[in-house]
């Protein structure tokens, strides 16, 4: 745990003794031997009095001149490669994205003034949709991944200290949710499905039970999709989703509302048999994307009027003058815009039980990993179901003049 200092003998014989910068050598943590040169001898010193400090205190952090490409590397071999193939895409579009802008050469030379320099760069360049800027929420979501990154190169000794990351704000939109008005609406339609087909019950049968079931369990529609019947008691009113199904990567038991279990047994009673069908309680045998179409159709059919519109915006496929690409609207209209989606269900949960149970309890039934994640539901909840009896409401009637001499 010692440091010293000295003067390397090349230097020394080429400048001499008084030109001579002096060094700081020491042992590092991992046994490794290290040098750096200071200048004068008394600076040299003191800093070598500083290391022995860290060494002691076991503060100690190197800070070698690792590149970029390294590290990111290493980081694929020993980070990306255990994690979930959909946050692994993610962090690594990230990890493209800031490279491809930033450039960076070594990993110490990452600062805070790289990030903000990343970030402004990031926000000019086009989105998605044609006419428009990369989203805040997109910007974020890429500072999310590009932070646990970083994290881990400080852990490794790669750097000092992580950079500081400043999130772009976004705009805080009123989310949507099912609300039971219109919970009962998609419930009276959805006769009109034609998927899936089975001898044995209705494709309204089977989008009444998956509908009941999201309303109020509050699942993900992943979750929903892959739960197998020998995860399923309805005697018991209890379902378990596996961790390999759930976003926790946890094993959990949920219990069943009646109203749920009633409709599920329209499902188990029909499905005895050794099929696939047989295996999973909500088994969808078409292309994914077709879930999400028949449920917006079952949605029209109740009476559901898309706020937005129904109309398909049409573009001029002939190159376009400035002037007219700054009057064409951002936003294309499809059929979709202002339906429901499957995470809907799930806001609407939380929507209307918030009240009805405490936090840890919404926060079990949701299966959130963070309080912090149920907190957001919940304050959504509050603005989404703000109680206007409660406000005080003065008195409006006239008071009388006083008669005159009283």
């Amino acid at each position: 745990m010692k440091a010293w200092t000295f003067q390397d003998h090349r230097q020394k014989q080429k400048l001499g003794d008084k030109k001579c910068p002096w060094s700081v050598g020491w042992i590092d943590p991992d046994g490794r031997k290290r040098s750096k040169t200071i200048g004068c001898k008394s600076a040299a010193e003191r800093y070598a009095r500083k290391i022995e400090g860290q060494l002691a205190a076991g503060t100690y952090q190197a800070t070698d001149r690792v590149t970029w490409e390294k590290f990111r590397a290493e980081w694929e071999a020993k980070i990306g490669a255990g994690m979930e193939p959909q946050s692994c895409r993610c962090t690594l579009d990230a990890l493209r994205h800031f490279e491809r802008i930033v450039k960076p050469k070594l990993v110490k030379a990452v600062k805070t003034q790289t990030i903000d320099e990343y970030v402004a760069k990031r926000r000019t360049e086009p989105g998605v949709k044609r006419g428009t800027k990369v989203s805040p929420a997109t910007v974020n979501k890429e500072l999310r991944h590009l932070k646990a990154v970083l994290r881990v190169a400080c852990d490794w000794g790669y750097m000092a200290r992580p950079p500081k990351v400043r999130m772009v704000k976004e705009p805080q939109k009123i989310k949507d949710y099912v609300t039971p008005e219109h919970l009962a609406m998609i419930y009276g339609a959805a006769d009109v499905a034609k998927r899936p087909k089975s001898p044995d019950f209705t494709p309204g049968d089977w989008w009444r039970g998956l509908i009941v079931f999201g309303y109020m369990t509050g699942w993900r529609i992943r979750q929903i999709l892959a739960l197998r019947w020998d995860d399923v008691s309805l005697d018991k009113a209890t379902a378990i989703t596996r961790h390999e199904d759930n976003k926790a990567k946890r094993d959990r038991q949920t219990p069943l509302h009646p109203l749920v279990v009633d409709h599920l047994r329209k499902l188990a009673d029909a499905s005895v048999g050794t099929g696939p069908g047989a295996k999973l309680v909500f088994w969808w045998p078409h292309n994914d994307r077709t879930l999400w179409v028949d449920f917006y159709r079952i949605q029209l059919a109740g009476g559901i009027v898309p706020t937005c519109g129904l109309e398909e915006a049409s573009y001029p496929r002939k190159r376009e003058k400035p002037s007219e690409r700054a009057a064409r609207p951002a936003h294309r209209h499809s059929t979709s815009c202002g339906l429901y989606g499957f995470h809907d269900l799930r806001r609407a949960f939380a929507t209307e039980n918030f009240d009805r149970m405490t936090a840890e309890e919404l926060q079990a039934m949701m299966q959130h990993s963070a309080y912090a994640t149920t907190q957001r539901y919940i304050s959504m909840a509050r603005q989404l179901k703000a109680t206007a009896e409660k406000v005080y409401v003065p008195s409006l009637a006239p008071v009388a003049a006083p008669l005159d001499g009283n």
